[in-house]
């Protein structure tokens, strides 16, 4: 497995691919960087023969790597040895669920997003491509989160709710009523702030 980014998150993601004894792993980043554990950090080739995860914690950057590679390469979706993932739910390529993850049945979660520790997904979610479900947060059943929203640590949305895309929900918000397209809520409950004035 390739994984593309040697930051802070790509650590994690190479946490994911040591629990689950990931045979061969190889790290690369467009900067130089120092090697990553015992790890040598490369340049990306242009032959790629191996799956590739993408270890970028921005949203948008992630899908704009995501979009330069597709056709190009197979996404792998590397899942932590310690997360709860019912038979039932989908997850899309180059998704990454770390540890103590909890993602029960009929859930469908999109490409390239970040399911990050210990956050849980009950049933009937639907997790747009490039979204961040941040550590902690937790989603009732059937809520719906647009392609790259970033839910903050610790938040909590109650069942039904649609947020849109490209969305900010702040650490520790509480989502009781929908939510437009490219704003940002903070707050019990959740208020929006401001809107993006551009979309991603």
């Amino acid at each position: 497995m390739i994984l593309y980014g040697a930051s802070g998150h790509g650590k994690v993601i190479l946490d994911i691919l040591e629990s689950i004894h990931e045979p061969a792993i190889e790290i690369w980043d467009d900067a130089d960087k120092d090697p990553l554990w015992e790890y040598p950090v490369k340049k990306p080739a242009d032959a790629i023969s191996d799956k590739v995860v993408i270890g970028i914690g921005v949203n948008a950057t992630r899908k704009k790597i995501a979009e330069r590679l597709a056709g190009t390469v197979t996404f792998g979706t590397p899942v932590h040895a310690t997360a709860y993932i019912s038979q039932r739910a989908t997850i899309g390529e180059g998704t990454v669920v770390m540890a103590g993850v909890t993602v029960n049945p009929d859930v469908r979660i999109g490409k390239h997003c970040i399911i990050n520790t210990s956050c849980s997904i009950d049933h009937d979610c639907v997790i747009g491509d490039y979204a961040h479900i941040s550590p902690n947060a937790t989603l009732s059943g059937d809520v719906y989160v647009g392609e790259g929203t970033h839910i903050g640590s610790g938040a909590s949305v109650i069942q039904g709710i649609r947020i849109g895309k490209w969305c900010t929900i702040g650490a520790g918000t509480v989502v009781i009523k929908d939510i437009p397209d490219y704003t940002t809520a903070v707050g019990n409950p959740a208020r929006i702030i401001k809107t993006k004035e551009q979309a991603k």
